[in-house]
């Protein structure tokens, strides 16, 4: 803390502790013009003339320039009196505060983060229960559809909270999303892929397109009968002069696909609503013993701990 004094013309009487705050080249004799900017010199004077004429004590805050950045003060005026009991001047106090304007500023960005990923994730929520309504003849198939949706959602973000919100591993992704489906577990369930984080965004939607593709083996693909199984892979590629990463899920030994069949919300889940949160594009295919899903993912939706085997030849 640095002390001040000042008389009725608001020149500099006495400074004590200036230390390396703003006051340190400060002499008697000196008006706040010889040691702040225009702006912040004018402001000071303002509050200390209405201190002056109104006798009570103000406070405000005051930002000097230290170089790129900012320094923050704390300051604190009241009416100073001679031994008479007249008005000589005023008397005050200077505390740096930047430590404190700092965290107040990554907490304001944190909270305007929290708000812009709260309604993204509530935009997904009433797109998830809008679909699922269209798609759903009774109430029961609805909330068995919906609950499911909702709690991949759940699982994702847990993953993307414990990441820091740094992402989600892609390989921790496909375990939480797709082994609780296989009845042999991760044993039913090939898997290759880079060691690669995917954005927060990317995470929900491509947690969604495993979910919606493992209920689907296990109702009605690879995965719900015996030897079937699910090869997952990922890679880097290059597509126009730009990086991407592939995601390709491979149903083989499953019952005989009907491609016919009516789709359901799942296939414009796949097909529409991931690739376009992503920006990037997605193909389904049906093969006799099981269907083929692969969505391309921009660089921009992920990034790559290790190269090594990253990039397919």
């Amino acid at each position: 803390m640095s002390v001040f004094s000042q008389d009725c013309d608001l020149r500099y009487v006495g400074i004590y502790n200036a230390g390396r705050s703003w006051l340190a080249g400060a002499q008697a004799g000196m008006v706040d013009a010889d040691l702040l900017a225009p702006q912040g010199a004018e402001r000071s004077v303002v509050m200390k003339r209405e201190v002056i004429r109104t006798q009570r004590p103000a406070r405000f805050e005051l930002a000097i320039a230290s170089g790129a950045s900012l320094r923050w003060y704390d300051i604190r005026i009241d009416v100073d009196h001679d031994e008479d009991g007249e008005v000589c001047g005023v008397i005050g106090t200077s505390v740096e505060i930047t430590e404190q304007k700092r965290r107040e500023e990554t907490l304001k960005t944190l909270l305007r983060e929290l708000s812009h990923r709260s309604k993204n994730l509530l935009a997904i929520i009433q797109s998830l229960a809008s679909q699922t309504a269209r798609h759903s003849v009774t109430v029961p198939e609805f909330l068995v559809r919906f609950r499911g949706r909702i709690q991949s959602l759940a699982y994702s973000q847990d993953i993307v909270t414990d990441a820091d919100w740094r992402g989600a591993d892609l390989m921790s992704l496909v375990t939480m999303q797709v082994e609780r489906y296989a009845p042999d577990g991760m044993d039913q369930i090939a898997v290759e892929s880079p060691d690669v984080y995917l954005s927060p965004t990317a995470s929900l939607h491509v947690g969604l397109a495993l979910h919606e593709l493992a209920v689907n083996a296990a109702s009605y693909g690879s995965l719900s009968v015996p030897g079937g199984t699910v090869a997952i892979g990922a890679w880097l590629e290059d597509r126009e002069d730009e990086e991407t990463l592939v995601l390709d899920w491979q149903e083989r030994n499953g019952p005989r696909v009907r491609p016919e069949r009516d789709a359901r919300f799942g296939t414009s889940t796949l097909e529409r609503i991931v690739p376009n949160a992503v920006g990037g594009a997605a193909s389904l295919e049906y093969f006799s013993d099981g269907l083929r899903y692969t969505l391309t993912i921009p660089q921009d939706q992920y990034e790559v701990n290790s190269r090594s085997s990253a990039v397919k030849a």
